[in-house]
């Protein structure tokens, strides 16, 4: 017996772009002491009083089936948040609570795509996106942006491929590149999904890791709001990546349309999780910028850092937890140099090539260790990139 080809497809037939950080978890589990800077896990836990909150609420009994598209209080929650922050009217029934920004984006992509569905993504991009699109049975088709433009897309590009697509999926605050789109890249997004009739797949769960410019989420700009589909999380705003709590906002009819899909598969999100994700909302921003702070104080480590050298490049670090980091100038690729970065120093970093054909030649870091040590691991990228550095 086989399994259907919706399955066994869904990596297309290639690598997932985890060779690096598998090998650093083997060595680990070796015994060998790895610095990781991999995957964009906080290096901080889930706060005390969130799972202090969590912990009170399941012992208060709310343990057993949830509202599907959520609690009240919390969609209610979301849906201030997202209205405060974008000045878009958004109402609870424009909010759909999901087991974590992952299952949002792959209910998107069933939401809005028919099985066969060309659906649209920028490159570089977040690894599970190709997979997520092949998983709800549409046709992933990517479209490069250039490292020359720092990784924003350009709408030309984009309206290239648009022709009988049916989505595009764009991340902002943006993983892996840390670079946050421009009022002027978005404008020109939402010009081609207005004429080209697409849907737009938001990915804002960075939307607090704002270190330059501003977050615009595209659902605010002219005539978007009917054809946007927003993906939030807990994970990274407030530290809580293994509880799984993200949503959806979008139109009501749409959100109706997927509180039926989550009936029918998910069954919604555990009670007193989604009580303690309310909690930690309501503790306002400047407990998401306590989150956030390491991140920003990392990238101020890192610029000051990679000034001292010309062998490794920076691309703008405007948002995120990550580090872009351009090392063409050694004649590597960037999976060659992230293996052998980790075979030499045991610093295990992402290959761009891991998030596409766009960030070749690069590696991405995420800013997910102390200061120090950080400060101390990409000292010794440098001076590795700098030895190998291709002669003029």
């Amino acid at each position: 017996m086989q399994a259907s080809q919706r399955i066994s497809g869904i990596l297309g037939g290639g690598s997932d772009g985890w060779d690096v950080f598998n090998k650093a978890r083997e060595m680990i589990a070796a015994g060998t002491r790895v610095t990781e800077l991999t995957i964009g896990e906080h290096d901080i836990r889930t706060a005390a009083p969130i799972l202090q909150d969590m912990h009170r609420a399941a012992m208060g009994g709310h343990t057993g089936y949830a509202s599907v598209p959520g609690v009240a209080a919390l969609r209610q929650e979301v849906a201030r948040r997202v209205q405060d922050r974008t000045g878009v009217p958004t109402a609870p029934e424009n909010v759909l609570i999901t087991p974590g920004g992952q299952a949002a984006l792959f209910s998107a992509h069933v939401a809005t795509c028919n099985a066969g569905d060309t659906a649209l993504y920028l490159d570089p991009f977040y690894a599970t996106y190709p997979g997520t699109i092949r998983g709800a049975s549409a046709k992933p088709v990517c479209i490069q942006t250039r490292a020359e433009d720092a990784f924003q897309p350009r709408a030309s590009d984009i309206a290239a491929q648009a022709k009988g697509a049916k989505s595009l999926l764009i991340n902002s605050p943006n993983n892996p590149t840390g670079v946050v789109y421009s009022r002027a890249t978005l404008e020109g997004i939402a010009q081609v999904c207005r004429e080209h009739d697409l849907w737009l797949i938001s990915d804002e769960v960075y939307d607090t890791q704002v270190w330059e410019g501003a977050h615009i989420s595209p659902r605010a700009l002219e005539g978007m709001a009917e054809r946007t589909l927003v993906v939030g999380s807990m994970s990274k705003s407030h530290a809580m990546t293994g509880s799984r709590v993200g949503w959806i906002v979008g139109p009501r009819d749409v959100i109706s349309d997927l509180i039926n899909l989550a009936t029918h598969t998910t069954y919604g999100v555990p009670g007193f999780i989604q009580d303690a994700a309310l909690f930690a909302l309501q503790q306002g921003e400047s407990f998401e910028e306590e989150i956030a702070a390491p991140f920003k104080r990392r990238r101020d480590i890192a610029h000051r850092v990679l000034a001292g050298q010309n062998a490794v490049t920076l691309v703008p670090a405007q948002g995120a937890m990550y580090l872009m980091l351009d090392i063409r100038n050694t004649g590597m690729s960037g999976e060659d140099f992230a293996f052998a970065l980790l075979e030499a120093h045991q610093i295990a970093v992402m290959p761009g090539e891991s998030f596409g054909r766009a960030a070749a030649g690069h590696v991405r870091v995420a800013m997910t260790i102390e200061d120090s040590a950080f400060e101390a691991a990409l000292k010794v990228l440098c001076v590795f990139a700098q030895n190998r550095q291709s002669p003029a």
